[in-house]
């Protein structure tokens, strides 16, 4: 094939099969990997700003007559701080994810 101009040499043809579906779904892969590290980084970076936080809840918390003892009766379920081994889990995993995600699309 020679160039539309005529000039220069050959044109090589393109011969990977263009998928813009299987594309997209390799870079929302790759983007939510991504994702999944930096925002378990930033988790670990906050631990000592939410153990603060925690304590200084606790106080009002323990203060007789508190207003808001019902509501922390109630959502009792939340963590005071990002657990290290779940966190670094994740960011491991979000980093394999995402190094995966990129190989495929380069290779």
């Amino acid at each position: 094939m020679e160039r539309p101009d005529g000039t220069g040499a050959p044109r090589r043809p393109y011969h990977r099969a263009v998928d813009f579906y299987s594309d997209v779904l390799l870079e929302i892969v790759t983007a939510l990997g991504a994702a999944l590290f930096i925002a378990n980084a930033y988790a670990l970076i906050r631990r000592g700003a939410d153990r603060r936080q925690a304590a200084r809840d606790a106080v009002v918390r323990s203060r007789p007559g508190s207003p808001v003892r019902k509501e922390v009766r109630a959502t009792r379920s939340t963590l005071d701080q990002a657990p290290v081994a779940r966190t670094v889990t994740f960011m491991i995993l979000g980093l394999v994810v995402a190094i995966w995600g990129i190989a495929t699309i380069v290779a």
